[in-house]
């Protein structure tokens, strides 16, 4: 049998010696670290290269470069530093790569040293022949030029015929056994029961006995360079891995540049200290915007969230074409200028207001309130009827009337008996109704003017039922039937129209009905109240719009109906301060609640609608497109903070009233004169204490 110079039997003498090429790894491994014993090298080295292929390319590595194992480059280099480390050696660190610094990941050769597979990839980049941009090199066309990863997936062999939709896209499964090919945007995990959380969703792995859903799938994790925490890296800079949330502030942030003074995004020198911009620091400029040319985090096609949301929003208004109708241009302009463009993404892409947006857009459905009204998707057709309203598209309309007159049909329609559908009917229509629509013309009307109508109209019906139950009809009811409503029946406090209506027609008998009652209701002190006032003023963790709104309510007394209807109008700045027209004239108010009410004007509520005008003229807009905050929404945030709206206005009346006559009081906060004398009344003050207060302040006086 041969035997090879070194007197090993060869079982092949054309495949060399294998003894030969174990004890080369071994003698070098011994001389990088020769505090271990050679057993245990021997053992690392049988680990690392089982098979005698891999021995081979390994003893050829390390004869080639005897520094391999320090660089841990090739794969197999690494390997073996690995194996000795483990087993004990204090004179091998674990390899990492020269570039991003990451360890545990197979390190290539490379004129900088070893580095990892990502970091070969670009130092190896190429200019795509599709594209033209500089990127790592996935795949090569058919003339051999450099293609990227992203247009190779777009590329034309990726692309077929769906088997679902119809369209050619990328496809991501391909069919088999008569199965057509589904598109990525087609093609939908499997279903089953996750193995960690149980619950049934699209798993991975759902045809073993390991599925896995996407909320529950591990996801490698390292300890961020920038706040140390152990979290799933989004992208591995210079200085290390680094998660989501430190990426997305370290991409946004904007500082001076130290060389040209420029506000840019800090790059250089890496880490959290950055002072220097790319193009100072020679750096290519990247997360850049191609349209706006913003650094920003990307959002698609190499575009910041404002554009892509301002190219998905075209698309859309213009069914496709990309030129939107000039009806629709201030619609555009609006969902553009969303507050949160991301929020505004979501919406269009899987809102019920954006699918009919596309349907009138491609004038599959017509722009008119009726085709609106009729939609099935009311709350998402009344939000859209709001946008293009705002915009121009539709003419407005008064949306409180017309959302009572649908409720009056719903509910005469739920009526059984014909003759109290007939006398509800003419009830609403010639009185309720009629005075409704005289209010709604008028040029002052109260906020909520609709609700006494319906309640007045829904009392009138239920008193209806309430008498056929106790077989009684309206022209046979008597005086004793209206007390025993009075004491036990729903909504009593609205019957008293509808049977005045009824006698003066003769429906029935005349019948005596008392007023409503004045409730006065309780209040917080004074000491309460200006503690809340104080918080509100100088509390800067609370929103700007519940500290204006708190405030009115403790210190000029107003209702959550006037708040919410105040415009930016209403508040004037002078060279002395703020002033506010709550009533007839313009009332001063303090140095720091003005300073509260000229930064919401300029600030704006932080939180609006889909669709709603970048200048309103609400103070407090709301969700709604181009309508204030609803009052009860702003009573709700008031509470959370643990002010009682009620009680609280009821306090800042009662002070001031007793500072102030009834006439006054009515004057500067757009009160009834007959409110603000029963006020006046309730504080125990009248015109002969104002009086005394005057002669004992001679300030008033002018000039003084």
């Amino acid at each position: 049998m041969a035997r090879c110079p070194a007197g090993h039997q060869l079982s092949s003498p054309r495949r060399g010696c294998p003894d030969c090429r174990r004890d080369t790894v071994v003698e070098i491994a011994a001389a990088a670290d020769r505090s271990l014993p050679r057993p245990v090298i021997e053992a690392a080295a049988d680990t690392a290269a089982p098979t005698r292929l891999a021995m081979s390319r390994l003893a050829a590595a390390l004869a080639a470069d005897p520094a391999a194992l320090s660089s841990g480059a090739p794969p197999l280099a690494g390997r073996l530093a690995a194996e000795l480390i483990a087993r004990g050696s204090a004179a091998l660190t674990p390899p990492a790569c020269a570039v991003c610094g990451r360890t545990g990941k197979p390190l290539f050769r490379s004129a900088g040293g070893g580095v990892c597979q990502r970091c070969r990839n670009w130092q190896l980049a190429a200019a795509c022949t599709s594209c033209g941009k500089v990127k790592p090199v996935s795949g090569r066309d058919a003339d051999g030029q450099p293609v990227c990863e992203p247009c190779r997936r777009s590329g034309p062999a990726r692309h077929r015929a769906c088997g679902n939709c119809g369209a050619t896209a990328p496809v991501a499964v391909r069919g088999r056994d008569g199965k057509p090919d589904i598109c990525v945007n087609c093609y939908r995990l499997p279903a089953a029961a996750c193995s960690v959380c149980g619950k049934i969703r699209p798993c991975t792995l759902a045809g073993t006995s390991q599925p896995v859903c996407k909320q529950c799938a591990p996801r490698a994790t390292a300890a961020c360079a920038r706040c140390g925490q152990d979290r799933p890296p989004t992208a591995r800079w210079p200085e290390g891995p680094v998660c989501d949330t430190c990426y997305t502030a370290a991409l946004r942030r904007r500082i001076p540049c130290a060389s040209c003074g420029q506000v840019r995004r800090p790059v250089s020198p890496p880490g959290p200290d950055a002072g220097t911009c790319a193009s100072c620091a020679g750096l290519p400029v990247t997360s850049a915007c191609t349209d706006c040319g913003t650094e920003d985090k990307m959002f698609e096609k190499h575009r910041c969230a404002r554009c892509s949301l301002r190219r998905r929003a075209a698309m859309l208004l213009s069914a496709g074409t990309g030129n939107v109708p000039a009806a629709l241009a201030a619609v555009l302009e609006a969902i553009s200028a969303a507050r949160t463009p991301k929020s505004a993404l979501n919406w269009l892409r899987t809102g019920a207001g954006a699918a009919i947006l596309a349907d009138l857009a491609a004038g599959r459905l017509a722009v008119t309130h009726e085709a609106l009204d009729q939609h099935p998707r009311p709350r998402a057709a009344s939000h859209l009827r709001h946008m293009l309203i705002a915009g121009g598209a539709l003419p407005p309309r008064d949306e409180e009337l017309a959302r009572t007159e649908q409720w009056l049909a719903a509910l005469l329609a739920s009526i059984d008996v014909p003759g109290h559908r007939r006398l509800v009917h003419a009830f609403a229509t010639w009185h309720v109704m009629r005075r409704l629509r005289r209010t709604a013309g008028a040029r002052r009307r109260p906020w909520t003017y609709t609700d006494h109508a319906r309640n007045t109209i829904k009392a009138a019906a239920a008193f209806l039922g309430w008498l056929g139950g106790r077989g009684t009809t309206l022209s046979g009811c008597h005086q004793a039937d209206v007390e025993d409503w009075l004491a036990t029946g729903p909504g009593s406090g609205y019957i008293r129209e509808f049977l005045t209506w009824a006698a003066r027609h003769a429906h029935c008998p005349h019948l005596d009905v008392p007023g409503p009652q004045r409730r006065t209701g309780t209040a917080i002190t004074d000491s309460q109240r200006w503690d809340l006032a104080a918080r509100l003023l100088h509390d800067d963790s609370i929103e700007v719009t519940d500290r204006v709104a708190g405030c009115l309510v403790l210190l000029y007394g107003q209702t959550m109906t006037r708040i919410a209807a105040l415009t930016t109008a209403q508040v004037t700045r002078h060279d002395d301060g703020v002033t506010i027209q709550l009533g007839r004239h313009d009332v001063p108010v303090p140095g720091p609640l003005g300073d509260l009410l000229l930064t919401l004007i300029a600030d704006g509520k932080p939180y609006t609608g889909i669709g709603s005008p970048p200048d309103s003229k609400w103070l407090f807009p709301g969700l709604l497109p181009g309508r204030p905050i609803t009052p009860a929404r702003l009573a709700d945030r008031l509470r959370t903070l643990g002010l009682p709206v009620k009680a609280g206005r009821r306090a800042a009346l009662t002070d001031l009233a007793a500072r102030l006559p009834a006439a006054v009081l009515a004057d500067l906060l757009g009160l009834h004169p007959t409110t603000a004398v029963n006020w006046m009344h309730q504080a125990g003050a009248d015109w002969n204490r104002y009086a005394a207060e005057l002669a004992r302040d001679r300030n008033h006086q002018p000039g003084e």
